[in-house]
Parts: structure tokens; C-alpha cells; sequence
């Protein structure tokens, strides 16, 4: 009997703007103290200045920025007979979409600028040339994933 919860998929609304599934994941993501209208607000800035700046289509630069930042291995700790190891694993469709986005946030948020949006914008564009702090993440995580490729063996 497996002890990990079944994970329950439920419907997501589409944003308002560009009927977009992820653009609406991304806002929830962003969004603190239940101000979704202050995270859609800046997400669409952002992506208006992204428009201004590339002169493409910002939804398209969004959806590559993501699709650079995802992570395809990461470590796992696991403690086998007093000791842990660090065992790289596969990360799943639905936990790279969200680590992509978690690490997109949250170093916009450790940025300078002047205002969120902006710093999230330049956020995305830097992942959208693959460059920036949350492309230098992932390839820290495949790193530390190959340095402990002997213990591959130790998954579960």
C-alpha cells in the first residue's frame, strides 16, 4: 500500500486576458494574501512591458521562458542505514511547471527595480535568452543530479 496521497487534479479557470491555463497558474503562484487582482495586475504588466521590449508575442516568450527553467532531474534525500544519500530523480510534468514558476518568482522578487512587474519581466526575458539566475538554478540542480548519479541505484 503506497503511503503518498493520490494527487486530485481540479478544473482551473482561464485568465480573463489571454485565456491561458498556465498564465492563470502562474497568477495563483504569484499572488500573496489572496490579492489576485494585484497579481493579475502585474503579471499582465509584465507581459505588456515584454512586448514593448521584444517586439514579440509575449505569451510565446512566456511559455519558452518556463520551458527553459524546467528542472528534468533533482535530488532527492534518503536515509539508508544511518546515512542519507542524495538519489537523483525524474521530476514529474506538474512539479516542473511549478518549480519553473517558484523559481521565476522568487528571484524577480530578489531583484532590484522599480516595480514588481518590471522586475518580473525582466525575470522572464532573462529565462526566455537562457540567462539569469533561474536558468543558473536549474543547471545547479542537474549538476548536484549528475554528482550523485552513482547512487541512481538507491531509488525507489
Amino acid at each position: 500500500m503506497s503511503r503518498k496521497k493520490k494527487r486530485i487534479e481540479r478544473p482551473l479557470e482561464l485568465d480573463f486576458k489571454y485565456k491561458n491555463q498556465e498564465i492563470s497558474k502562474f497568477i495563483n503562484y504569484l499572488m500573496w494574501d489572496g490579492k489576485k487582482s494585484v497579481a493579475q495586475s502585474v503579471i499582465y504588466d509584465a507581459l505588456e512591458i515584454i512586448k514593448e521590449r521584444l517586439n514579440e508575442d509575449p505569451v510565446n516568450v512566456f511559455h519558452q521562458a518556463l520551458e527553459n527553467v524546467k528542472p528534468i532531474v533533482e535530488v532527492r534525500s534518503r536515509r539508508i542505514g544511518g546515512s542519507t544519500y542524495q538519489i537523483p530523480v525524474e521530476v514529474p510534468s506538474y512539479r516542473q511547471f511549478y518549480l519553473a514558476c517558484h523559481w521565476i518568482i522568487t528571484f524577480a522578487r530578489a531583484r532590484g527595480g522599480k516595480s514588481m512587474a518590471e522586475k518580473l519581466a525582466n525575470e522572464i526575458i532573462d529565462a526566455y535568452k537562457n540567462q539569469g539566475s533561474s536558468i543558473k538554478k536549474k543547471e545547479d540542480t542537474h549538476k548536484m543530479a549528475e554528482a550523485n548519479r552513482a547512487f541512481a541505484h538507491l531509488r525507489w
